[in-house]
């Protein structure tokens, strides 16, 4: 080859496509990872026993756990430091599930409440029992009738809502064993 002839190269590919699948993190993301994954140790170490029961963690971090619990001071601090490198090398989306789950038992069961009562109230000013029919097929739709009735007339004479009571309590029962 001449010098003045330039040799031409061909780019190497497979180097190429390699580089753009490297993801560079930096180093205040990963400090930050860490912060969300103490602070997930906390929320852990600060449930009671029946309930860590609930959620799925091997041994070694449920021995952890344990044992935050029963440090103070300084020795929790570099306790909850152990669990959070713990959980970095876990997969965390299962615990994180089961403890929003657990923080979220109540807010549900209020919603289920609140639903219970609004069936309840259009049962009584009604008297139609489909809807609830719809709801719970195995429910008894004369004595849900009768319910109603016996409820509208204590509403209307000022009485306690005794009756009223037992369509809830009813209810709550349909809504149990389904």
């Amino acid at each position: 080859m001449n010098q003045n002839q330039e040799t031409i190269k061909e780019p190497n590919l497979a180097v190429d496509e390699i580089e753009d699948e490297i993801i560079y993190v930096s180093k205040s993301e990963i400090k930050r990872d860490a912060e969300e994954l103490k602070k997930l140790g906390i929320e852990l170490v600060n449930l009671s026993k029946n309930e860590i029961v609930k959620i799925p963690l091997d041994e070694d971090l449920l021995y952890a756990i344990e044992l935050a619990q029963k440090i103070k001071k300084e020795g929790y601090r570099r306790q909850i430091q152990y669990i959070g490198k713990l959980l970095r090398s876990r997969d965390i989306e299962p615990i994180t599930l089961a403890l929003n789950k657990l923080k979220n038992r109540h807010n549900q069961q209020v919603a289920i409440f609140h639903k219970l009562e609004k069936l309840r109230d259009e049962l009584i000013e009604t008297g139609d029992a489909e809807t609830i029919i719809g709801l719970f097929p195995n429910a008894d739709r004369q004595q849900l009738r009768t319910l109603a009735r016996l409820a509208k007339k204590e509403l209307q004479s000022n009485k306690p809502p005794k009756t009223a009571r037992q369509i809830f309590q009813y209810l709550k029962e349909l809504s149990d064993t389904e």
